[in-house]
C-alpha cells in the first residue's frame, strides 16, 4: 500500500509540475552563467540580429553580448544608462540615469538627448521603456535617490509613465495611478501595456489607444517585479527573485530559478529569439527556450 501511495503522489506531483510547466524552457536547460565580471547589470535589449546590449549601470557602461556567444564593451560613458531599448533605426533608446534623459544612442555610439525634463520639470529618472511598432517610446519613472545626484528631493511629486510620440519633442503623462513604477513591457499587437508597481508588489495592465493614450486600467496579477518581456505566446516575464512567468489571464505558470540575490531583467535574443538572457545583479545568463520574444 505505501509503495501505491508513493507511486500516486509521484504521479500527482509530475502532473502538477507539467501543468506549470507547460513547454515554454526547452528540455533539461538550466540558466547557464555567462560571466561575472560587473557591478550591477540591467537593461538587456536585442538589436534585429539578437545580438543583446545590456547595462553596467554602477561602472556606467553598456556591454554586448553578440549571437556567436562573444562579449565586448559597446560603451563608456553611458549616461548611468539603465533600461535599453532598440528603435526601428536601430538606435539604442536608453533611460540616462545620470542627469534624467531619455538618450538615442546610434550604432556608433553618438548620443542624441531626446528628452530632459517634464513640462520644466526634471524626470525623476526613467528606468524601463518599451517602443512600438510606429516608435512611440513609452517610460517608467520611479525616484531613486543616487550617490551621484547633487539633488536630494524630486522635482515631479508623482512617480508615473509617460509616452513619447514619434516626431514629438515632449512627453505626455499616460498613467499616475503606480506608487512606483519599474518594469515595462507590451505585446506583440500593440494593444496591451504591462507596468510593473514595485514599490506595491503588482503589475497593471493597461489598453493602448491609438493616440498613445492608456486607457482601461487593470490589476494583472499580484506580484511585484522588476523589468519584464513577453513571449510569442503572450507570456509575461516579471525579474526578480528569479523569474515568475504569468499567462495574458494573470495566472503564474512557472518560476525560474537564478542563483543570485536578485534578478534585475530579462529579454529574448539570439538568432531565432529563444535565447532567454537575464540580468542578475554582479551577472548575466543565458537559458535555452521553446517559446521567442516579441521584442
Amino acid at each position: 500500500m505505501k509503495i501505491i501511495i508513493t507511486l500516486l503522489l509521484s504521479t500527482l506531483a509530475a502532473y502538477t509540475y507539467g501543468q506549470q510547466n507547460p513547454g515554454l524552457v526547452a528540455d533539461n536547460a538550466q540558466p547557464v552563467l555567462i560571466s561575472k565580471q560587473f557591478s550591477f547589470t540591467e537593461g538587456p535589449a536585442p538589436d534585429k540580429k539578437g545580438n543583446v546590449y545590456f547595462t553596467d549601470q554602477p561602472n556606467n557602461t553598456i556591454w554586448k553580448y553578440d549571437t556567436e556567444g562573444k562579449l565586448s564593451l559597446f560603451m563608456d560613458s553611458a549616461g548611468r544608462s539603465n533600461g535599453l531599448y532598440f528603435d526601428k533605426k536601430g538606435n539604442i533608446i536608453a533611460c540616462a540615469d545620470d542627469k534624467n534623459e531619455l538618450w538615442s544612442i546610434s550604432p556608433s555610439g553618438k548620443v542624441t538627448v531626446l528628452l530632459t525634463d517634464y513640462q520644466g520639470r526634471k524626470f525623476n529618472g526613467p528606468n524601463d521603456l518599451w517602443i512600438t511598432s510606429k516608435g512611440g517610446i513609452y517610460f517608467t519613472d520611479p525616484y531613486y535617490q543616487r550617490k551621484y545626484w547633487e539633488r536630494k528631493k524630486p522635482e515631479i511629486d508623482s512617480q508615473r509613465v509617460y509616452f513619447l510620440a514619434p516626431g514629438k519633442k515632449q512627453a505626455v503623462m499616460v498613467a499616475d495611478n503606480i506608487k512606483k513604477p519599474n518594469g515595462i513591457a507590451g505585446t506583440k499587437d500593440g494593444k496591451t501595456l504591462y507596468v510593473a508597481d514595485i514599490g506595491d508588489n503588482k503589475i497593471y495592465k493597461y489598453r493602448i489607444n491609438k493616440d498613445g493614450s492608456l486607457s482601461d486600467p487593470q490589476l494583472f496579477c499580484n506580484k511585484g517585479g522588476d523589468g519584464m518581456t513577453v513571449d510569442e505566446k503572450g507570456n509575461v516575464y516579471i525579474a526578480g527573485n528569479g523569474i515568475f512567468v504569468f499567462n495574458p489571464k494573470g495566472e503564474q505558470i512557472l518560476h525560474i530559478d537564478v542563483p543570485e540575490k536578485w534578478t534585475a531583467n530579462l529579454c529574448f535574443g539570439g538568432k531565432d529569439r529563444k535565447t532567454l538572457f537575464i540580468t542578475a545583479s554582479e551577472t548575466v545568463y543565458t537559458l535555452q527556450m521553446k517559446v521567442k520574444g516579441v521584442e
